[in-house]
């Protein structure tokens, strides 16, 4: 038998309040490479789950001690199963898993996503087919028409000013000094010197403005939108991932999603690729060894924030798919009282904004530290 303590055994002679027995030792599970939730930095466990978890723990005073597990279905089954207590992670509590497993108080809310990537000609070639569009045409078309018709009105106005030379070709040259000053800006006081003149040169001036405003709406608009759905290569739903090559984390619900495709349409199947990893699947995509990745909207958020643009742009084609609460997962046997107060100290930390500058952390880019 281990010894107490000499105040320990004290107090419990004494019956003074507030000495119970020391706490048990929760055992907590954690999966490697799910960033930012949780992932190992030189052997030390860092992400969103991982930091909440110690606050909690510490707040609560809940001694623990932490094992790994390859993927997240393992680790609920442990937690079912009682060989663990307490399943850490960012672990979404969808309907299935509701009737299964046990949860805490949920410290987040978040979707699927399916990550894409191009190559810069292929985006320099979406651009090209992006501008060359019956609208932009028209635009650029009727601006022309109005500057070519305040050419003429200007010419006939300030013929007896500047008179054209008398041959044709320097007739042209004239008309076309006229209509560069116009559709440019620079040059007025050269072509007019009348107050009428004027006058034009001023509403040349309010068409370039106009004009310019509407290519610019256009440009941001459609154009970039445009841009933005060749890039993410056709993939409106999550049913044009029938055909692809697509990775996913064995035992997550994304890849319950591409089980869902593949069971219930008859047409082409979705080819699932596992992944041990959410950062390997950020280099099958740059390989092109997969065609898209799927996964937590925050975790490839925090990838793509993490990707070195060589070659290849990520990009996020869907986000907010099934948009699911998260949580940790309890184990059957735990205590009510010991569950009670970790969904307690949650609550605290999620009202005090703890859980939101944890999560504006795991998706803001660190900046190099200068030398």
């Amino acid at each position: 038998m281990k010894r107490l303590s000499w105040g320990l055994a004290l107090c419990l002679a004494l019956g003074l309040p507030g000495t119970a027995a020391a706490a048990p030792v929760l055992r907590v599970g954690l999966v490697e490479g799910s960033p930012p939730c949780s992932y190992q930095v030189a052997g030390v466990w860092r992400g969103l789950a991982v930091d909440l978890w110690n606050r909690v723990a510490t707040r609560e005073q809940l001694p623990y001690v932490v094992s790994a597990w390859p993927s997240v279905r393992q680790m609920l089954e442990a937690s079912r199963e009682g060989r663990l207590d307490v399943a850490v992670g960012c672990i979404n509590v969808s309907p299935d898993r509701l009737q299964r497993y046990r949860f805490s108080l949920p410290f987040q809310e978040d979707g699927l996503a399916v990550m894409v990537v191009k190559s810069r000609l292929d985006l320099g070639r979406s651009f090209l087919g992006a501008l060359l569009t019956p609208t932009l045409l028209q635009l650029l078309g009727g601006y022309l028409l109005a500057i070519a018709l305040l050419t003429g009105l200007t010419l006939r106005l300030e013929a007896r000013n500047h008179p054209p030379a008398g041959s044709r070709h320097h007739s042209l040259r004239h008309s076309s000094k006229v209509f560069q000053v116009l559709a440019t800006g620079p040059g007025s006081n050269t072509i007019v010197a009348t107050i009428r003149g004027n006058g034009i040169v001023i509403l040349a001036y309010l068409v370039r403005i106009v004009s310019a405003s509407l290519l610019v709406g256009y440009l941001t608009v459609n154009v970039a939108g445009e841009i933005q759905g060749k890039a993410t290569g056709a993939i409106r739903s999550p049913a044009d991932l029938r055909g692809l090559r697509v990775g996913v984390r064995s035992g997550t619900v994304s890849e319950a999603l591409l089980k869902e495709l593949n069971a219930g349409g008859t047409g082409a199947k979705v080819t699932i690729v596992p992944l041990a990893n959410i950062r390997a699947g950020g280099e099958l995509l740059a390989s092109r060894r997969i065609d898209a990745l799927v996964g937590d909207n925050l975790q490839l958020s925090h990838l793509l924030l993490q990707a070195e643009a060589k070659g290849f742009l990520p990009s996020l084609a869907l986000e907010g798919i099934r948009p699911e609460s998260q949580a940790f997962a309890f184990s059957p046997q735990l205590p009510e009282a010991t569950s009670d107060r970790i969904d307690q100290a949650i609550s605290a930390l999620k009202r005090s904004g703890v859980v939101s500058e944890l999560r504006q952390q795991a998706t803001t880019p660190v900046a190099p530290q200068s030398r």
